[in-house]
């Protein structure tokens, strides 16, 4: 599901990290692709994770200082595969390739990348050949941890290696004069244990963050956004039990009260006693207006003689939807809201999942002709005039 100009227009108009010097994380679908937006904002800088294909507008009006391409499933050289938009490029800002991103900023530039003759996956050293600020203050030998199927074969224009290892010519590879790097491992993991260091030093000196934000900030300036979009509104969330919907919950709650109203779809799946945590953690210990749905029902009835786990995932999350949907309407319906209305859902999409260059999942597909859409748990309908 690509995302429409308008919703990127109205994602950016209410992003709280307005005015916070930032580094944007496109999307492929790595399994990491959460991780490298953690470790950016271990280093002080706002970071925002957002899909491959999202239009420029969706970062209009943040202070971007640089572009992180994630790893991802596919391979570069497919047909449908998912490429850097050209707005990336053409914003002058410094870009980081991180594997699968590696092989599209080769791809996308005019180098060459094809299979290898064997996939590399776990531990390997890499061995700095040419001076460069991104391992800055580096040992000339470093750990890394590789996970991919491809491999980059020829540079592209520009380009130089700057570190090797036993199994590739072109573990790191960079254009100082555009401030385009590219790595053909995980910095983000702790498998590699100067990768910390590495991104810091993309992030500070090659994009010239000054590492002012703190996460303290984000919550305030989150919960004021909230409020100011709100207004005298309610707010319908939908809550999975997980951390991700119990969050946004808590945060929108901060911001509004009892505008708020939680509607758990409780599916059965959870540990045991998780549903009863969830439901005394937020009526009693948090004093929110909870809507507990107990639906184990209908979620089994889904999943029953299913074995395939992307096709579980997908009946879920279509079930929690439906749920959360039918229970929004009746309940819009019961709250005395005159002349108010329901808009469009906010949700979450899923990118592409899985490892680098056919690795370490099978590749999710686009479907239907868009991607995939699956609530996170963070599903939050207002209820505006």
């Amino acid at each position: 599901m690509t995302e429409t100009l308008a919703e990127a227009q109205t994602s950016a108009a209410n992003d709280p990290a307005r005015g916070h010097e930032t580094i944007v994380v496109l999307d492929f679908g790595a399994q990491y692709s959460m991780l490298i937006a953690r470790r950016v904002r271990e280093l002080n800088t706002y970071c925002e994770l957002i899909p491959w294909d999202s239009p420029a507008e969706r970062v209009a009006g943040l202070d971007v200082r640089g572009y992180i391409l994630s790893g991802g499933p596919s391979s570069v050289y497919d047909e449908d595969a998912p490429v850097a938009p050209q707005w990336v490029y053409d914003s002058g800002k410094p870009i980081l390739g991180i594997c699968y991103g590696m092989q599209l900023l080769a791809h996308q530039l005019g180098g060459r990348v094809g299979p290898g003759s064997e996939r590399e996956f776990g531990p390997a050293s890499i061995t700095r050949s040419v001076a460069t600020p991104l391992l800055e203050g580096l040992p000339d030998s470093v750990e890394v941890w590789m996970s991919h199927g491809d491999r980059l074969e020829a540079l592209p224009p520009g380009f130089v290696s700057i570190a090797h290892s036993g199994n590739s010519p072109y573990a790191v590879m960079a254009d100082p004069a555009r401030g385009y790097y590219g790595l053909q491992f995980h910095p983000e993991v702790v498998h590699t244990p100067r990768g910390k260091d590495m991104l810091r030093n993309f992030v500070r000196d090659i994009c010239h963050s000054e590492g002012t934000w703190t996460s303290g900030n984000f919550i305030d300036e989150t919960v004021e956004a909230i409020r100011k979009q709100v207004g005298n509104g309610k707010v319908i969330c939908g809550l999975s039990g997980g951390v991700d919907s119990a969050v946004a919950a808590a945060l929108v709650h901060k911001a509004i009260g009892d505008q708020l109203i939680c509607i758990f779809v409780d599916n059965g799946l959870l540990r045991s006693g998780e549903a009863e945590e969830v439901v005394t953690t937020f009526r009693r210990n948090m004093q929110i207006n909870l809507i507990h749905v107990e639906a184990e029902d209908q979620f089994l009835t889904q999943l029953a003689e299913v074995t395939n786990p992307e096709t579980k995932r997908i009946r879920i999350g279509n079930t929690f939807v439906r749920i959360f949907e039918r229970e929004s309407r009746y309940r819009r319906r019961a709250v005395p809201l005159p002349g108010h209305a329901l808009p469009g859902r906010h949700r979450e999409r899923l990118p592409w999942q899985g490892g680098e260059g056919h690795q370490d999942a099978p590749q999710r597909r686009r479907a239907a002709g868009g991607h995939e859409t699956r609530p996170r748990g963070a599903t939050a309908l207002p209820v505006q005039r």
